[in-house]
């Protein structure tokens, strides 16, 4: 069983587009999507609709969650990611964001290495974090709560792994708006069979130049068109 595990699309229809050709040279089974198809990058409809015709398995984001429930009156944000969200929930087409509404916080898959579990922040609350730095005896007790052996989330936008005891913590990175210091999509594919599941991270190239020129052409704000071309805040 191979599965792909995409986080953090962000809008972002040139990198998307750029992983599913990458995702066709590697028989992968079944690709799960951790959420925020939405925030930042200029094209939220066509990334939405994209990941609809997919049929992938998606749980809602953070972003995703701003914008389809409009949480604007619990958060009182400020600078460019409200801007942005304000600016997508407006183009948006009802369908659309009712989709984004639909989406779960998170699930599980039965796999032959055992369960598989993802969500965007944590298990019931895209809008939280997981600490996937935190000490081992917490991450083992989260695992043991979940009863799962691979646990996969995202929100940090930078790829990471960890194995603590028997479990296997993953976050694949960013698709839409890496911050790993490279421009590039990230995906990460895991191998699950045998005694232990097997993760590798991978800076899948695309078209980032139009990506960032699409930011500019929206008169989004110019620092995010900077992100996707660094790969790097600030």
């Amino acid at each position: 069983m191979r599965l792909a595990i995409l986080s953090d699309i962000h809008g972002n229809i040139h990198a998307l587009t750029a992983v599913k050709r990458f995702l066709s040279e590697h028989a992968i089974t079944q690709v799960i999507v951790l959420g925020d198809l939405v925030g930042y990058g200029a094209s939220p409809g066509p990334v939405i609709d994209f990941i609809r015709r997919e049929g992938w398995i998606t749980g809602m984001g953070s972003s995703d969650a701003r914008v389809a429930l409009d949480f604007r009156s619990q958060n009182d944000r400020r600078g460019v990611s409200e801007t942005v969200l304000t600016w997508t929930r407006e183009n948006l087409a009802p369908e659309q964001l009712e989709f984004l509404r639909r989406l779960p916080a998170g699930g599980r898959v039965n796999t032959p290495v055992g369960r598989l579990r993802y969500f965007h922040g944590s298990p019931h609350d895209p809008e939280q974090r997981l600490d996937l730095m935190a000490q081992d005896r917490e991450l083992e007790a989260l695992a043991e709560g979940l009863g799962a052996r691979v646990i996969v989330v995202g929100g940090t936008h930078v790829p990471f792994m960890r194995q603590v005891a028997d479990t296997l913590f993953v976050d694949p990175g960013s698709v839409g708006l890496s911050l790993n210091h490279e421009p590039g999509a990230d995906v990460a594919i895991l191998e699950l069979q045998g005694l232990r599941p097997k993760v590798t991270l991978h800076k899948v190239p695309y078209d980032f130049h139009s990506a960032a020129f699409d930011i500019m052409a929206w008169s989004l704000p110019p620092v995010i068109a900077d992100v996707i071309k660094t790969g790097r805040m600030g």
